[in-house]
């Protein structure tokens, strides 16, 4: 499947897309997209919204201007994230943990672009991220301390992708607009 071409349902409350209802924005901590320009980090905090479908996220990344590749980061409910590294039209995606696909519509629809099946339900209490792991590594983040940072159960989604953000040279730019008002 291809996670461009779903849905892009955008607005206030769930609307149902293959039976799974899209996620009402007020459930998305942040969506915040970083890309590198003349050699320094671009940082932006992007509206909630853009974080209640894959559609809406890959568009709103292909919408940032870069003329590289363009990082965008999806907090939810502090219960996962999602990272989307937008090369050109071509998304790829690092999932947090494939449980989320069991109450989290974005997270079921990209473990079925990812054609990875749906956890069973012994592996419902397992922290497993999925997807590439290796995304950032050419920016210096190996998938094996991806790996590693991912399964920590003390973490929660916010203080792991501001230790990847600091990781990649941003986490002060990404740690200043985890707050703004709603």
């Amino acid at each position: 499947m291809n996670l461009t071409e779903l849905p892009t349902q955008v607005g206030i409350g769930p609307v149902a897309v293959g039976g799974n209802p899209l996620m009402d924005e007020d459930t998305i901590d942040f969506v915040i997209s970083a890309w590198l320009e003349d050699g320094q980090w671009q940082v932006t905090r992007l509206p909630r919204r853009t974080g209640i479908s894959v559609a809406a996220l890959t568009e709103a990344l292909s919408a940032q201007p870069s003329e590289g590749s363009v990082i965008g980061f999806l907090a939810v409910s502090e219960d996962f994230f999602v990272i989307v590294r937008m090369d050109g039209a071509k998304p790829r995606f690092l999932l947090s943990d494939v449980s989320a696909a069991e109450d989290w519509s974005i997270a079921a629809d990209i473990l079925d672009g990812l054609e990875l099946p749906m956890p069973e339900d012994d592996e419902l209490d397992e922290l497993t991220p999925a997807g590439d792991l290796t995304l950032l590594a050419d920016l210096g983040m190996s998938g094996s301390e991806f790996a590693i940072l991912a399964e920590d159960l003390d973490l929660y989604p916010d203080e792991v992708l501001t230790t990847v953000a600091g990781r990649l040279g941003f986490g002060e730019q990404f740690e200043s607009l985890l707050d703004p008002p709603r």
